[in-house]
């Protein structure tokens, strides 16, 4: 398997390629952000270890920018920091993983294998409905080239029916991978969602792609 690793720190570097090379990965770095969207763009790696404090730009944007590209290869953040939003930004961004240095190597290989036995192809690049566009990792939604501006809650309601595009889904599902299992309100919630969805991606177009399943649920209509 071949990695890369991204960080400016000489001996933290070196540590992490003589420890990887021990593990037997093939291992090539880079010390710059730009380096490392260039590498990742041309190379297919099986891993990246990155650093978030890089030479511009940094670890965050790194992510960002790949994942913009559609380069889905697993992210083993690496950062000095070990805030809570800062790991959020990290994962936000795009990471798979998160690790706060100080480190065991140990700790970190087990990370890698773990990221290691991940299949990219399983994560698209983006979801297409018909002219209904959404991106997963920078959160935009288009329908016909126009920008669409959704809630969290209503990105996600959207994200949860066009992945089963044709598939009627019933508000107890969309619950539970919408809201999760300890949401305690009423089904209406959905109903009142799917308002707000049809009203931004359907009304203004002329559409009516969300469709009311009666007693079943609702259903994202792949020919709409």
């Amino acid at each position: 398997m071949r990695l890369l690793v991204v960080e400016d720190d000489t001996a933290m570097a070196a540590m992490l390629t003589r420890g990887l090379h021990r593990a037997g990965y093939a291992v090539d770095t880079v010390d710059t952000g730009t380096d490392a969207v260039w590498s990742i763009t041309e190379t297919d790696y099986d891993v990246v270890v990155l650093d978030a404090m890089i030479p511009p730009p940094d670890g965050f944007d790194v992510c960002r920018q790949i994942r913009e590209r559609g380069r889905w290869v697993p992210v083993l953040m690496l950062t000095a920091r070990d805030g809570v939003q800062d790991k959020i930004n990290g994962l936000d961004a795009g990471a798979d993983d998160y690790l706060t240095k100080p480190f065991d190597l140990q700790e970190l290989l087990a990370r890698v294998r773990a990221l290691a036995r991940r299949d990219p192809m399983e994560r698209p690049t983006e979801l297409q409905v018909g002219d209904l566009v959404l991106d997963p990792a920078t959160h935009a939604v288009h329908r016909g080239g126009s920008r669409i501006a959704l809630s969290a809650k209503e990105f996600a309601l959207l994200h949860e029916l066009m992945r089963r595009p044709g598939q009627t889904l019933s508000r107890t599902h969309l619950i539970e991978h919408v809201w999760d299992f300890s949401y305690d309100g009423g089904s209406n919630v959905v109903d009142v969602y799917v308002r707000y969805l049809r009203d931004k991606v359907d009304r203004p177009f002329g559409r009516s792609t969300i469709l009311t399943v009666r007693g079943a649920g609702y259903r994202l209509d792949p020919d709409a």
